[in-house]
C-alpha cells in the first residue's frame, strides 16, 4: 500500500514521502495513530494544503522534545525487582515499567517512546533509548537491583551476580572429622 507520512518514520521516511509499505503496517500501524494517510488523489492534495501547518506543528514538537531531552539525557533510574542468586530476574522489566519509573521520575513518557529489542531479564545497569519526538533521541539508564542498597553499589561499579564460592577450610571447621566421628559413632551403636 503506497501511504503519505505526516511525519518522520524510522526506516521509512521523512513527512511528505509517499512510500510503498506493508498493508497489515499501514492499517494497523500507520493509518490509525495519524502518521500516514494513503496515497489517493485526494489525499495527496490535502496533504500540499496542510503542509504548513504540519510543519509548524512538527517544529514546535521537536522543540518541545529537545527541552525535555536536555534534563532527561543521561539521567539514571532505579527498577527494584526480585531475582535469584545468578541474577536472572523471575519477570522481566518491560516498556510499560521504564515508562512508569520515568514518569515517576518527573518526565512524561509514553511507553511507545521506549525502544527495547528485548526485555530486560537480569539485573545489572541498561542502557536504553527513548525516543521524545521521531528526530529526537536520548539514552536512560535503568538500574535494575533488589533493593536500593544493591542499587548504589551497582551505580559505584560492584559486581553483584558473582557467587562467592566459600571452601569449607575457610570456614574454620573440620567438617571432614566431625562427618567422620559421627559416622564412627553409628557403626558402634549400631552393632
Amino acid at each position: 500500500m503506497q501511504v503519505i507520512l505526516l511525519e518522520r518514520v524510522p526506516n521509512q521516511g521523512q513527512m511528505g514521502d509517499v512510500v510503498r509499505v506493508k498493508d497489515g503496517y499501514a492499517r494497523n500501524f500507520l493509518l490509525p495513530r495519524g502518521k500516514a494517510l494513503r496515497a489517493t488523489e485526494a489525499n495527496k492534495k490535502r496533504f500540499e494544503s496542510q503542509r504548513a501547518q504540519l510543519e509548524a506543528r512538527n517544529l514546535e514538537q521537536k522543540s518541545e522534545a529537545s527541552k525535555v531531552a536536555e534534563k532527561l539525557d543521561g539521567q539514571a533510574f532505579i527498577v527494584i525487582r526480585q531475582a535469584g542468586e545468578t541474577g536472572q530476574l523471575y519477570g522481566s522489566v518491560s516498556t510499560r515499567d521504564i515508562a512508569d519509573v520515568v514518569s515517576t521520575g518527573g518526565f512524561s513518557v509514553n511507553k511507545n517512546q521506549v525502544v527495547m529489542t528485548t526485555p530486560i531479564k537480569a539485573l545489572g545497569l541498561h542502557v536504553l533509548p527513548i525516543l521524545l519526538h521521531p528526530e529526537v533521541p536520548v539514552n536512560i539508564t535503568i538500574n535494575v537491583a533488589r533493593s536500593a542498597e544493591e542499587a548504589d553499589r551497582q551505580t559505584r561499579g560492584e559486581e553483584l551476580n558473582v557467587r562467592e564460592e566459600t571452601n569449607m577450610d575457610d570456614l574454620g571447621l573440620d567438617i571432614g572429622a566431625a562427618l567422620a566421628e559421627a559416622g564412627d559413632a553409628d557403626d558402634r551403636g549400631s552393632r
